[in-house]
């Protein structure tokens, strides 16, 4: 018998994020042995043998505005996929990986075929484009959510549903320790003994170009703000830049402030988003997964986000949740501050910032409820989603043998 063959697509860095442990807990079950793994991923899904065949980045993109431009190159990369996996790299499961705008079209044409289909990690018809869930029924044979309200939703609709925890809620600890963060990031800066004491901020302005093009600009004049308006404090802003490509922008941007702020304490960080939230005291950051990283590392927040006006009327138009941060949304509350398009003012974000440092019970109550949310989101995703693929696998074969 030929040697079982997976093929999916992680569309950005998170998806990446995702499925590297699948990857390696599928490495570890017995009857995987010689799996070949291909389609589209990052660093960690390759790190974990698989071959990409076509660049992740490419599928890196967010909202209708900005998806325009990348459209052309987005269509020829998904007819030749489809075109491939129809063919000579027919797998015996298909697993997408989160973007759904790109994998749904994939599963369609696929489950068509009669190529068995996973989903991993449910679009958030929970909060908007909640139509989409004739298109899943038809796409996908099993999603997997990641989420545990998720599962009543695919029970209702009739489509088969697994809970199978947030891999980010094994991979971080329940207890943060941030001294020993900051040790070890100070030894990563080459900085003096103690250089990270005091106020450490974090800032993450975002994984996408479009991100750093329309959000990174108003955090770095907020950072100005807070070092004008914490002077005589110990201040460090730490960014941790998400994939090297995003580096020379930041740069542009970090010497521009410099030359008015000249003894800013900023501080550009290659990956170490984990280290960087765990050393923190509060987080200003941009919506999307990281937003849900920070709330593990228990860590007070500030969510921001800003799009073109036209993405933003049409996303308005389509949504129904009062909240667009993970956080908020899993506690179904306002837990945090959500400031966004016209509300994502260097001011606005500022004086957000301050008051969570001007407030530490609120802090406190607030790193209760996250330690609550995190017990409920652990659980062994990987495995989890690994032993699906795999029984996937095996029922497609006894079915080929039977008939």
């Amino acid at each position: 018998m030929t040697l079982p063959k997976l093929a999916c697509v992680a569309g950005e860095p998170s998806g990446d994020l995702l499925a590297a442990p699948v990857l390696s807990a599928l490495n570890q079950i017995p009857d995987m042995a010689g799996l070949e793994v291909y389609g589209i991923g990052g660093p960690r899904m390759q790190a974990q043998g698989m071959h990409s065949d076509w660049p992740m980045e490419t599928l890196s993109v967010r909202g209708y505005v900005e998806a325009i431009k990348q459209l052309p190159a987005i269509l020829k990369l998904r007819k030749e996929l489809i075109a491939n996996l129809l063919g000579e790299g027919r797998p015996d499961v298909y697993l997408g990986i989160d973007a759904p705008d790109f994998n749904l079209g994939v599963e369609l044409q696929l489950r068509k075929a009669g190529i068995p289909t996973l989903h991993l990690v449910s679009p958030s018809i929970w909060a908007w484009r909640a139509g989409r869930i004739k298109k899943i029924s038809q796409a996908v044979e099993r999603m997997l959510c990641i989420f545990p309200f998720e599962t009543e939703i695919y029970d209702r609709a009739g489509v088969a549903s697994t809970y199978v925890g947030h891999p980010l809620a094994s991979d971080i600890p329940l207890e943060p320790n941030t001294p020993a963060a900051r040790i070890k990031l100070t030894h990563t800066l080459n900085l003096s003994e103690g250089a990270l004491e005091g106020i450490a901020v974090a800032v993450l302005p975002g994984s996408r170009g479009s991100e750093i093009e329309h959000i990174a600009p108003i955090f770095f004049q907020t950072m100005e703000l807070l070092a004008d308006r914490l002077q005589g404090q110990t201040l460090n802003f730490l960014i941790p830049i998400a994939t090297p490509r995003l580096r020379e922008p930041l740069e542009q941007l970090l010497e521009k402030t410099r030359k008015q702020y000249p003894d800013i304490r900023i501080h550009l960080i290659d990956g170490m988003a984990d280290e960087v939230l765990e050393a923190s005291d509060v987080v200003l950051i941009a919506s999307g997964t990281a937003t849900l990283q920070a709330a593990l590392w228990k860590k007070p927040m500030v969510i921001s986000y800003k799009v073109p006006w036209l993405t933003a009327q049409i996303m308005k138009r389509q949504g129904y949740m009062p909240y667009v941060g993970l956080p908020n949304i899993l506690c179904g509350e306002f837990v945090v501050p959500e400031l966004l398009q016209d509300d994502a003012t260097p001011e606005k974000l500022a004086a957000a910032v301050l008051n969570w440092l001007d407030h530490p019970s609120k802090v406190a109550e607030l790193k209760a409820r996250f330690a609550k949310m995190h017990e409920t989101l652990r659980r062994p995703t990987g495995l989890l989603v690994a032993q699906a693929v795999a029984q996937t696998i095996a029922n497609g074969r006894k079915n080929r043998v039977s008939a």
